[in-house]
C-alpha cells in the first residue's frame, strides 16, 4: 500500500469497494511454505480477502502439539474464536482451558500461544492490523 492510499486520520487503508469470498483452505499453509512441519496449518487470509484495516486468520494445531512461539502486539487486540477441538490458552503466566465455541479476547500487550488438546484445535483469529506491530517470543511456553 502506498502513502496516497493512506487515511490522513488513521493512517491505515481506505477498505476495499465490494465484497470478497474465498474459502479458507484455498489460501496458503504458512507452516507448510516456511518448511515448519506438520503439526499444525496457519492460513493468514487478510490479504487473500481484502482486508486493510482488519486482521484475519485461520488455525489448526494437530492433536497434543503447540505452537512454538508466543506472541504478543504493541496496538492490536485480538479475538480468537474455536471452532473445532480443544485445548490450551498461555495468557502471560495462565494457562486456561478451552472448547469449542469459546471466545477469547486478548489485549495486544497480552503474551498468548495454544496447544491442542487430543482431538486437535481449530480457531479463527480476528483484530485489527497495525503495520509491523507483533512480535514472536521463541520458546516462550517451556514445561
Amino acid at each position: 500500500m502506498s502513502e496516497d492510499d493512506q487515511d490522513p486520520d488513521t493512517g491505515s487503508g481506505s477498505p476495499a469497494p465490494g465484497f470478497t469470498i474465498k474459502n479458507i483452505e484455498e489460501v496458503e499453509d504458512a507452516v507448510k511454505a516456511r518448511g515448519g512441519g506438520d503439526f499444525a496449518e496457519v492460513r493468514f487470509a487478510s490479504g487473500d480477502l481484502g482486508l486493510v484495516q482488519g486482521g484475519f486468520s485461520h488455525h489448526r494445531i494437530n492433536s497434543g502439539q503447540r505452537q512454538p512461539f508466543g506472541h504478543e502486539h504493541n496496538q492490536a487486540e485480538e479475538l480468537y474464536v474455536v471452532i473445532a477441538g480443544s485445548g490450551r490458552v498461555k495468557l502471560d503466566d495462565e494457562i486456561h482451558e478451552i472448547a469449542r465455541l469459546d471466545a477469547i479476547r486478548v489485549g495486544p500487550e497480552v503474551k498468548r500461544a495454544f496447544e491442542a488438546g487430543p482431538d486437535g484445535i481449530e480457531f479463527l483469529a480476528f483484530g485489527q492490523h497495525f503495520e509491523k506491530d507483533g512480535r514472536i517470543l521463541p520458546d516462550w511456553w517451556i514445561d
